[in-house]
């Protein structure tokens, strides 16, 4: 159907809000199927950049599911990066770290910690909190491996610097310890 309506398209004039409605939902129809290389086509074939940018983008704010999340991310990062907001930028590529952290979980949790992948940090912090430490280290490594050379609010720096405030924490005593004697 939304190929039917893809090709009334071309032959009448459709209003560009309703042809932007028309392939956001076709888009987000094809990413819930998991198929990113017809999704990929269908965002090829759209001849206006302007077109494309907007359903990317409202597609990403519908918060569609991880892999769709990530694909949406990678798309505008690789294609519209000039056209972004620097806010705008650092939000889409901070979500494409987080979900990219949130693919070296394991299957099971993940669901856990996606509400938290626009915010690889807190992400972090929460694993870290869960007493997680198997997970954050691949966490750490593939978040090293990403932040390099690029801006996305974080550095690697604010990762070291949250890694030494909770094995401090792992280390303080709150209470001092006392010897019985009899």
């Amino acid at each position: 159907d939304y190929e039917l309506c893809e090709e009334w398209g071309h032959l009448y004039p459709v209003p560009r809000e309703d042809l932007i409605n028309l392939h956001r939902e076709h888009l987000l129809h094809l990413l819930e199927m998991g198929d990113m290389e017809k999704a990929l086509q269908l965002l090829q074939r759209i001849e206006d950049p302007g077109v494309c940018l907007a359903i990317s983008e409202q597609c990403l704010d519908q918060h569609p599911n991880l892999a769709a999340s990530h694909f949406l991310a990678d798309y505008l990062t690789a294609h519209f990066y000039a056209s972004l907001t620097t806010a705008r930028r650092n939000e889409i590529q901070a979500l494409y770290i987080g979900s990219k952290v949130l693919l070296t979980l394991p299957e099971l949790s993940r669901v856990n910690y996606f509400h938290l992948s626009s915010r690889p940090l807190l992400m972090l912090e929460q694993l870290l909190m869960n007493m997680k430490v198997d997970w954050v280290a691949v966490a750490v490594q593939t978040l090293h491996q990403l932040l390099a050379g690029q801006e996305v609010g974080f550095t690697v720096e604010d990762i070291d610097s949250l890694l030494s405030k909770y094995a401090e924490k792992a280390l303080s005593f709150p209470f001092t310890l006392k010897e019985k004697r009899s």
